[in-house]
């Protein structure tokens, strides 16, 4: 296993983490002894990096990823989210503290490594369609984080990188936080590469980039788009049924669909399928701090740390790609 830093944490984390998500849904819906056995294999491959929050399963997740975490007296890096509702409109700073004790509770933890924003950022506030401004994450945001590291519950925090990329791409400029998490795949790549006018898709406008300069961690989500990316269409038992995209086209079928752009990949031999493909255009990528990679059983972990043992894409396959992302336009 590689390892990276995370921004100015100073934290070494494995460049491949351990996605504790809903679309995986091992930590959600798989035995427990699975979970036992797939964190123990991670950690034996060398992961460090655990990744969780609680909106997945309704806090089934941290219970999970806590309770196996304790049983093997794990000593590895943990991150979990918080979402503000409509609830939390009047106290933002109040509603992250509950939220993030809450989440302590079911991990059964005193402190996690990294806590991270789970709402969309957009110009304004509206937080019954789940929403915070820019204002609110440089004000009562960056507030609750600085008070919950006081009281040694948190070390560093982070945002998810939804919403409109304007918004975000000023939260990251103001280097008030200290990761994001961001989409970034072969379907998406804006994050980390310059597209097309009229690209049908949220243009994140080279967000890995001002992260770095701005000396955040980048944490890649989506490295899959929830599947479409995988090359098949059926799902494993234990993930999700269906998902909607984030960050990428109007829906699963689309990006699906579009996933055969890159099937050349694979016909030329720089990968043996898609989702090696995937898992290793993202840590092309030198900005990336690690990429979270969500697993419905002990297989899907298995392939993930083989195929970023292969090291980055080739530089002959990468510079095709632009030719696929430019079909990507309105």
């Amino acid at each position: 296993m590689n390892y990276r830093t995370l921004g100015r944490t100073g934290l070494e984390v494995s460049e491949i983490g351990f996605g504790c998500g809903n679309v995986g849904g091992l930590m959600v819906r798989g035995e427990h002894g699975d979970q036992v056995k797939a964190v123990a294999r991670a950690m034996e491959l060398g992961i460090n990096y655990f990744d969780t929050a609680s909106q997945y399963g309704d806090g089934q997740s941290e219970t999970n990823l806590g309770r196996v975490l304790n049983e093997l007296n794990a000593q590895v890096y943990v991150g979990t989210k918080y979402r503000l509702t409509a609830n939390d409109d009047a106290d933002i700073k109040a509603g992250i503290i509950a939220s993030v004790d809450a989440s302590l509770a079911r991990m059964g933890r005193e402190h996690v490594n990294l806590i991270q924003l789970h709402n969309r950022l957009a110009p304004q506030r509206d937080l019954a369609g789940g929403t915070l401004s820019v204002e609110d994450v440089l004000g009562e945001v960056v507030e609750a984080t600085e008070t919950l590291k006081s009281q040694g519950k948190i070390d560093f925090w982070g945002l998810t990188g939804v919403g409109v990329p304007e918004s975000l791409n000023r939260v990251v400029d103001s280097g008030a936080l200290y990761s994001i998490q961001t989409v970034y795949n072969l379907i998406n790549p804006s994050a980390g590469a310059d597209v097309v006018p009229g690209f049908d898709m949220p243009d994140y406008k080279r967000m890995i980039d001002k992260a770095i300069s701005a000396g955040m961690g980048v944490i890649v989500i989506r490295v899959l788009a929830a599947g479409a990316l995988s090359g098949v269409a059926e799902r494993d038992p234990v993930a999700v049924p269906t998902v909607a995209p984030i960050g990428s086209g109007r829906d699963y079928q689309q990006d699906f669909d579009r996933s055969e752009g890159f099937r050349f990949l694979v016909d030329d031999g720089f990968a043996d399928d898609l989702v090696e493909a995937s898992v290793r255009f993202a840590l092309s990528n030198t900005g990336v701090s690690t990429v979270l990679v969500g697993y419905s059983n002990l297989d899907h972990l298995e392939q993930s740390v083989r195929f970023s043992d292969k090291g980055p894409l080739p530089s002959e396959a990468l510079a095709k790609l632009p030719q696929v992302w430019a079909r990507f336009v309105a």
